[in-house]
């Protein structure tokens, strides 16, 4: 009898296990298909199943990260705070925290805004100032909008990447900038706002010698989309060196609209052949101005700060009307684009201290409300934006900060073929978990957050936007853990 149930109970047993393992197997089964059948969260439709895994050692890490992981504030390029910041932004979901910062207070270079006795009343009465770019132009350019999406171009990017950021920049109310890599189909897709950026290669405007073209530069015109252009004489990734697009990432979309071989390393030159002198970029400038009739302006890493001293004496010796019509300062930080670690590492000045010395020269010059100033580089999440405008910034553009809207890991992969995220890579297995639709309102989401969240901290130091923010509204750690106020400590510039 003990024996029969000893029988009974080794047949349920193996009867339970063997269900246990068809349960396992379809669980399996059926998260892999449900995986690769969503389109919301690319890393699980590129590896389903395994993918999952990723969001539980995150989650488990807000427990064990005292133990094995980084502080909020540790990592770089973007620590673990502005990263979940920037996604809880483009998700659109609560931005609270709780239990106090996990900013360090006395840290020299910590920027701290200062309160109002008097806040402004939150409202949603007032409505931001327009700015107009290029006034003189033919077709000036206006926008009430602060943040807005810096160059990368299609090659440094994927198709998906670029319409959900075209889509996106539509729907928000930014402009997009092409980046130096011409312009797709796919950056017209979403009829946002658009900055057309001039390289070195000059892409998509060039003829069969490497010169500007200026028939391709009037259909490039021609596009109503087009709103702007950018001609860039350095880039904050890599200063005193052109763009470098791998060969792996030269399709052949990417080769017919750059005019270069397919698969061969697409490496602009260091420099425009054009420019010996100050005066032939004001001449270049103006040439791209009369052409087009749109705002133009040029895209700087500064480094020695005599070529702008130079450049602002020749617009004064031949008038205000010759300046650019913008000057976006990018800061030598890096960037989305593959480049020599050496330049990225210890090339140019970063952003915190070139720009007051470029607001400080604009101002000094009487150049100021000629030039707006587009301020890039690493300025991801509100309290950035608001320092940059309250040094002196009209406007300012992230490239990054866009990139983890639509899902980036920093996964540090961008210069490969092999974003696990799809927005870097041409490879058509990983770009399929990147859905332009879902995608694109992440990018809006992100860029309207940062405007909401802007307007609190301006109205929180008195001012009813925050182009109003000013140097004495916020102050700056010194090495001594005590803080000064902007104004005075940008004096010495």
């Amino acid at each position: 009898m003990q024996q029969n149930w000893f029988i009974v109970g080794l047949e349920i047993f193996t009867g339970l296990f063997l269900a246990s393992i068809a349960l396992f197997f379809i669980a399996i089964v059926y998260m892999y298909i449900s995986d690769k059948l969503q389109t919301k969260q690319a890393i699980r439709h590129n590896y389903p199943v395994i993918g999952r895994f990723r969001y539980l050692f995150e989650k488990q890490g807000e427990f064990f990260r005292q133990y094995f992981f980084a502080q909020d504030r540790e990592e770089l390029p973007f620590n673990r705070a502005e990263r979940s910041w920037i996604y809880r932004a483009a998700k659109n979901v609560d931005r609270t925290i709780a239990f106090g910062s996990t900013q360090t207070h006395d840290k020299a270079g910590t920027i701290m805004f200062m309160n109002a006795a008097f806040p402004k009343i939150d409202s949603d009465e007032h409505v931001d100032e327009l700015i107009t770019i290029g006034e003189g132009c033919i077709h000036p350019y206006s926008t009430a909008k602060t943040c807005h999406i810096s160059a990368m171009s299609f090659g440094a990017l994927s198709r998906p990447a670029v319409t959900a950021l075209s889509h996106g920049a539509a729907e928000a109310g930014c402009w997009l900038n092409t980046g130096e890599g011409g312009l797709s189909e796919h950056h017209l897709k979403g009829h946002c706002d658009l900055v057309f950026q001039i390289g070195t290669a000059k892409y998509g405007v060039r003829d069969e010698d490497g010169r500007l073209d200026d028939n391709k530069l009037r259909e490039i015109a021609a596009h109503d989309s087009v709103k702007m252009f950018e001609i860039k004489l350095s880039q904050g990734a890599k200063p005193g060196k052109g763009g470098i697009l791998p060969g792996v990432k030269v399709t052949e979309e990417i080769a017919a609209i750059r005019g270069i071989p397919v698969g061969e390393d697409s490496i602009s030159p260091n420099g425009h052949a054009e420019f010996t002198n100050i005066a032939d970029i004001l001449d270049m400038i103006s040439h791209v101005r009369i052409i087009t009739g749109k705002p133009t302006g040029i895209k700087a890493v500064l480094g020695d700060e005599q070529w702008l001293k130079d450049l602002c004496d020749e617009i004064q010796l031949r008038g205000i009307e010759h300046a650019p019509d913008f000057f976006t300062l990018d800061s030598a930080e890096g960037g989305t684009g593959a480049a020599p670690q050496i330049l990225m590492d210890h090339v140019g000045l970063p952003i915190k201290e070139s720009l007051p010395i470029v607001i400080n020269l604009f101002r000094q010059k009487g150049l100021k409300q000629r030039i707006k100033v587009i301020a890039s580089g690493k300025m991801v999440v509100p309290s950035q934006i608001a320092w940059a405008l309250a040094t002196g910034a009209d406007f300012i553009a992230s490239a990054r900060g866009n990139m983890f809207a639509l899902g980036c890991i920093q996964a540090l992969q961008c210069n490969k073929d092999t974003c696990p995220t799809g927005i870097t890579t041409h490879n058509k297995h990983l770009q399929q978990g990147l859905d332009p639709r879902n995608k694109s309102t992440r990018v809006a989401s992100y860029n309207k957050s940062l405007h909401y969240d802007l307007k609190i901290i301006a109205h929180s130091c008195g001012v009813s936007e925050p182009r109003l923010l000013s140097r004495h509204h916020a102050r700056i750690v010194t090495e001594s853990g005590i803080s000064v106020s902007l104004d005075k400590f940008y004096r010495q510039y």
